[in-house]
């Protein structure tokens, strides 16, 4: 691709025209979908053009006539291009009908009106709808729609689209309609439509005010005893909002359908979401812990949409973090609540750190308002949605909750039914609480991740407890950026005293320095002895520290600090430090030795009856491989690698009593449930059993097999099979077998089946990958195969992937070009892989920039895969 548009932020002009209403007519046909709009066009009397130039967007659409006020327009009369229709000299105010054809069932990329099994759907977000229509698909023009769908209805019974549905009917020859009306104004990336065979769950929830909302759960025949968990969840959140937020839900009802083929995890869509079928369905035997709080989580992040993203939405999509970061930061507040909060915490921390600082420091770099993009897609990002969550985390730490609170309240006041910006929300906040935010708008536009360089000092003869902090941002400097100023960071930390208490600052465990300075000091008095500091308590803001902790602080920290986050924060980076000595021992052909005093620390913590057992598990958990792969870099990796092995089997061999009672001690005969207490017991559980089978001896090999046929329930046989894939033992290949001939009817399940293959630490895995793809159950055309199998085996697996002779380099780069042809937006989340490249050594990068090289030169490349590459070629 030579030459793609790129789209500025600073280009930004309203629209010349907009549209007040539309009128669909969805009519589908054995061969193709007929489409009809009827758009009520008017000048915008905002625009600073006086152009009479009407330009629509349209894709992959076959026009079949066009009229202005009922006449006809001839060919000379408009241009089409195969992004565009333009007409000139439109009126100043008018009718325009439009007729098209579309053909969902060959359309690969699912967006706009795609077939997934037994329905047709809509996917718009972002610029999905000029597939289906000519329109003006920006998030800007906020119009009325009114939608009829006509289908046979043997095939599709079930027609829904936005809204209420006003009325319903039959027609000739087995047909029939439905018609809905969405009585808020929105923009073109919300619509949605559904046509298939679906059943439905039923529930009711009334609001704070009385109203009734009907609720309504669509999916196919066979899952509909997996909806109870989705439709509870729904209820919890929409109570939560009103409480926490006090929003109440606006329409009469609330519809939430589950697809198999689906490119993202679920959609907004106004009184219509469309969800991934993996953040719906759920039971005991075939979903885990984890699916559980992910459906919980994301049902939740769909329906507070409804006010942070649809009532009030993006003026333009380098606004996308003003709706998605808020949600974001939504959602895990309800989850925390829901849940444990600091686990949570720790949890969203993990995700953070091991997927958005690595954006930060590589190719894809980008603030969370970007400046620019060749295409959209690729900016659903981990920088827009959790640094954005983090943004507006930080507003609630600067401001306190009641400060936080009066800023939503004000924001909901002033932009409710309007396209607005990250300008607006901070103008809110600012303005709500009466302080200067200025400085801290700078977490929009300046991309990286700040460092914070910590020195301290303690004076006896006066008791005075001083703190030097310097910003330093040169590390995360991009090379179209200026000078990067000081952010405006909220630092909140403890001290604590030889017994492990924590000292009184300003009459509270903890105090919150608003630091905004290159350079900053701060003394504090009355601090009766040498302190130990806990910095950054909850990541109270997306930084990284650095400070000369001594292994001794960071032992003591671990064991003591009140704040559950810096617990945890303290093991990882005992862990890190250890990992890195070793590694380097390791590569210098030097005797490995774990240090006792880690193993005492992991026992005390293990052994621990204070703590939340889910934290504890958290609180033993090794750095993830991205994560040590971030912190330490890649050059030494097959070292980092061994150096992590080496710690899981000597944990194991020293506390191999320790962690086979524990293991014992969390089984219950309990029935299956999703209570902290339970979930708790098994995660600390398969903790346990995760160490022993380090050994690969016969005893955790058998209790491996036990736990996986003898359970009640997906998470414990999950964790089972997981670790048996690990080991070379001959039970190995009948596990799997067994697994997927028992579960082979579960989409959801099979795409686990996959994704445990294709992580698997064995020297083969490359091979069973290939021939996996050639499994009856793998398809390249749905986006869940493609993720649990090549994602899994790109982005999971690092000693694989990595392997020194390129070969997992050169099979990932022939499934992209595959792909892009396909589904350009998961083409392009796959080549993610390969674009941080310069963070190994010489031979891999040279391998890397080969495959890059050939997918950048590969002749009719889509915008998605073109972007992603020639950024990382060019990274700096």
């Amino acid at each position: 691709m030579s030459n793609p548009e790129v789209h500025f932020r600073k280009d930004y002009e309203p629209s010349n025209y907009l549209i007040d209403e539309i009128e669909l007519v969805v009519d589908i046909k054995d061969d193709f979908t007929l489409v009809s709009s009827t758009l009520s066009v008017k000048r915008n009397s905002e625009s600073k053009s006086d152009s009479t130039l009407l330009k629509l967007n349209g894709v992959e659409l076959e026009l079949v006539s066009i009229t202005i006020d009922e006449k006809q327009l001839n060919e000379s009369q408009y241009t089409i291009t195969s992004e565009h229709l333009t007409i000139e000299n439109a009126p100043d105010i008018f009718q325009l009908k439009i007729e098209n054809k579309i053909h969902p069932d060959t359309n690969t990329s699912l967006e706009g009106l795609y077939r997934s099994n037994v329905m047709l759907c809509t996917q718009c977000e972002a610029e999905g709808f000029r597939k289906i229509t000519y329109f003006i698909d920006r998030p800007d023009i906020l119009s009325n729609y009114q939608t009829t769908v006509k289908a046979d209805k043997d095939k599709f019974p079930v027609l829904l689209s936005n809204g209420n549905r006003i009325d319903s009917g039959d027609l000739d020859n087995n047909r029939h309609f439905a018609t809905w009306l969405d009585p808020s104004k929105k923009p073109s990336y919300l619509f949605a439509l559904v046509a298939g065979e679906l059943e439905v769950h039923e529930d009711n929830f009334k609001t704070c005010s009385g109203r009734n909302v009907k609720l309504e759960i669509f999916v196919e025949k066979e899952n509909i005893g997996k909806t109870a968990y989705a439709m509870a969840s729904l209820k919890k959140a929409m109570l939560w909002d009103e409480q926490t937020y006090k929003r109440e839900y606006d329409l009469d009802i609330y519809m939430i359908v589950a697809t198999n083929d689906f490119n993202m995890g679920a959609m907004e869509n106004k009184g219509l979401n469309i969800f991934n079928s993996k953040y719906v369905l759920a039971n005991q035997d075939t979903a885990t812990d984890s699916d559980y709080e992910g459906i919980e989580s994301v049902i939740a992040h769909e329906y507070f949409h409804n006010w942070t993203g649809n009532r009030i939405t993006c003026r333009d999509w380098f606004q996308l973090s003003l709706k998605e970061g808020l949600t974001v930061y939504r959602d895990q507040q309800f989850s925390g609540d829901m849940n444990s909060k600091s686990v949570k915490r720790i949890n969203d921390v993990k995700i953070l750190r091991s997927h958005q600082f690595p954006e930060d420091s590589g190719p894809m770099s980008h603030p969370v308002r970007p400046e620019s993009y060749i295409e959209m897609n690729n900016f659903y990002t981990v920088t827009i949605y959790n640094k954005g969550a983090e943004v507006i985390g930080m507003y609630h730490t600067l401001l306190r909750s009641d400060g936080y609170y009066k800023g939503m309240d004000l924001y909901f006041i002033r932009h409710d039914g309007q396209a607005v910006t990250c300008d607006d929300f901070l103008n809110a906040m600012a303005d709500a609480n009466n302080i200067d935010l200025s400085q801290f708008s700078l977490w929009y536009s300046q991309a990286g991740t700040p460092i914070l360089e910590i020195s301290d000092s303690y004076n006896h003869d006066k008791q005075t407890y001083t703190l030097n902090i310097k910003q330093n941002n040169l590390a995360s400097k991009q090379e179209d950026q200026e000078d990067l100023k000081p952010f405006h960071i909220p630092f909140k930390f403890g001290l604590l005293d030889t017994y492990g208490r924590d000292v009184e600052l300003n009459g509270k465990a903890s105090t919150i320095l608003s630091i905004t300075e290159e350079q900053s000091s701060y003394t504090f008095e009355g601090i009766k002895e040498k302190p130990t500091p806990s910095f950054l308590r909850g990541f109270s803001a997306p930084v990284k520290l650095e400070y000369p902790y001594s292994d001794e602080q960071l032992s003591f920290l671990m064991s003591h600090d009140s704040d559950d986050f810096n617990r945890w924060e303290s093991g990882q980076k005992l862990a890190i430090r250890m990992i890195k000595k070793l590694a380097d021992a390791d590569k210098n052909g030097e005797e490995l030795d774990v240090d006792i005093r880690y193993i005492t620390a992991f026992k005390n913590t293990l052994l621990s009856h204070q703590l939340n057992k889910s934290f504890v598990a958290l609180a033993l958990s090794l750095p993830s491989e991205t994560y040590l792969l971030e912190v330490l870099g890649g050059e030494d990796i097959d070292h980092i690698l061994a150096a992590r092995n080496f710690i899981r089997k000597a944990i194991a061999e020293n506390l191999h009593q320790e962690l086979l009672s524990t293991y014992n001690a969390n089984i219950t005969e309990q029935a299956y449930s999703m209570d902290a207490d339970a979930i708790g017991m098994r995660s600390l559980k398969n903790l346990a059993l995760g160490y022993l089978i380090a050994l690969e001896d016969d005893e955790s090999i058998n209790l491996c097999n036990t736990q996986f046929f003898d359970n009640d329930n997906m998470t414990d046989e999950i964790s089972a099979l997981t670790m048996l894939s690990h080991t070379n033992h001959p039970s190995r290949q009948h596990a799997l077998d067994h697994f997927y001939d028992r579960w082979q009817k579960e989409p959801l399940v099979v795409d686990k089946w996959f994704a445990i293959q294709a992580m698997s630490k064995l020297a083969n895995t490359l091979d069973d990958v290939k021939r996996l793809m050639n499994h009856p159950a793998f398809n390249i055309k749905n986006p869940n195969k493609v993720r649990a199998l090549i994602g899994s085996f790109c982005q999971g697996n690092l000693l694989e992937f990595h392997k020194d002779d390129g070969s997992g380099y050169n099979f990932i780069a022939e499934q992209i070009l595959k792909l892009d042809t396909i589904n350009p937006q998961i083409a392009a989340r796959i080549v993610s892989s390969l674009i941080n490249w310069k963070k190994f050594a010489p031979n891999r990068q040279d391998l890397m920039k080969q495959q890059l090289e050939q997918i950048a030169a590969t002749p009719n490349l889509s915008k998605n895969v073109f972007e992603i590459a020639s950024k990382g070629l060019h990274s700096k």
